[in-house]
């Protein structure tokens, strides 16, 4: 089963989405395997985002990131990575689709409210950046039966 990270990011919890956009991840059936409230520090902003630290936009990112909390996690499913990006949407919130999450509650490029990995690859490295092998529980939720048919796991 494929894992993605999704971190509910300061704007989305200053705003009080977070209850809102994280019902639609249940709704869609995908498994949480991990759940955590972090206040990200400047040296964890520059592992998170190491391909921007020298880009000119980047005091601005790392000041965002920390001005908060947020909430990191774990989700499982089939294809996980590619079903949580297209539920996010563009990653401007004004050029998200209708029925997006960023296309529903965003109106800015940076203040895009979650982010999500973009490949498994980076979903790995992001979940040991914030959480030890201990803290994430997979798990099968009896109703998984209703969820994917037989062989689509």
């Amino acid at each position: 089963m494929e894992r993605t990270f999704v971190m509910f990011k300061p704007d989305c919890m200053e705003r009080g989405l977070f209850g809102r956009i994280f019902t639609r991840f249940e709704e869609k059936g995908l498994r949480l395997a991990a759940l955590k409230l972090l206040r990200i520090t400047p040296a964890l902003a520059k592992q998170h985002y190491a391909e921007h630290v020298q880009k000119p936009f980047y005091p601005g990112l790392e000041q965002f990131i920390t001005a908060s909390p947020v909430i990191g996690a774990v989700f499982s499913g089939p294809e996980v990575v590619r079903v949580v990006r297209e539920m996010l949407g563009a990653t401007s919130g004004l050029k998200a689709a209708p029925g997006t999450i960023r296309g529903d509650y965003s109106s800015s490029r940076q203040m895009n409210l979650v982010h999500a990995s973009d490949s498994p690859e980076s979903a790995e490295r992001e979940i040991a950046l914030y959480f030890q092998a201990a803290e994430i529980l997979p798990w099968d939720p009896s109703l998984a039966c209703w969820l994917q048919a037989p062989g689509e796991t």
